[in-house]
């Protein structure tokens, strides 16, 4: 039996894992190509970790964060591209999503009146980064959507046989 680590700012590999209530031997059972050595390398930073790796980690400990995590903090293009997705209850995040939409609405117009001529003036600048703005809370709203989907098929909130990872 391994014993609980003391150890500050540990790495969401482990904080992942540890709230799962496995050991790294378990969890070297649990995840295939995986032995609690390298496990303990992946969380203490001593071998990078790779894409494939995450992908296994996610499936195996049902926790679809973990793709989003590497994304944005590991992958060099992820980290410029990838929109940081949080997890929150689903009230909140309908609330945010529509808000969002609700202000495109209401900027549409103005969308097609700059995209008009094929550029964006001096003169439109300000109100084309206000609808980059609007556009920028759809996204973030559609990843935290997305990610709230995910943990709940991961759990198996709806009943079904074996929750699908992709």
């Amino acid at each position: 039996m391994g014993r609980k680590s003391t150890k500050e700012n540990k790495s969401i590999w482990q904080t992942t894992r540890e709230e799962l209530g496995l050991t790294r031997e378990k969890a070297g059972e649990l995840v295939p190509g995986f032995s609690p050595e390298r496990i303990e390398k992946i969380e203490n930073g001593r071998t990078q970790i790779q894409p494939e790796d995450v992908i296994l980690l996610a499936e195996h400990y049902r926790a679809p964060a973990l793709l989003n995590y590497y994304c944005c903090n590991e992958c060099p293009i992820g980290e410029t591209q990838v929109v940081r997705a949080e997890s929150k209850e689903l009230t909140q995040i309908a609330v945010e999503t529509l808000n969002a939409v609700n202000q495109m609405d209401r900027i549409k117009n103005r969308l097609l009146e700059i995209a008009e001529d094929g550029q964006v003036r001096s003169d439109e600048y300000e109100d084309f980064m206000k609808i980059k703005g609007v556009l920028d809370r759809i996204a973030q709203s559609v990843s935290n959507l997305r990610l709230w989907m995910d943990e709940q098929i991961a759990e198996n909130k709806f009943g079904t046989a074996e929750p699908p990872m992709n």
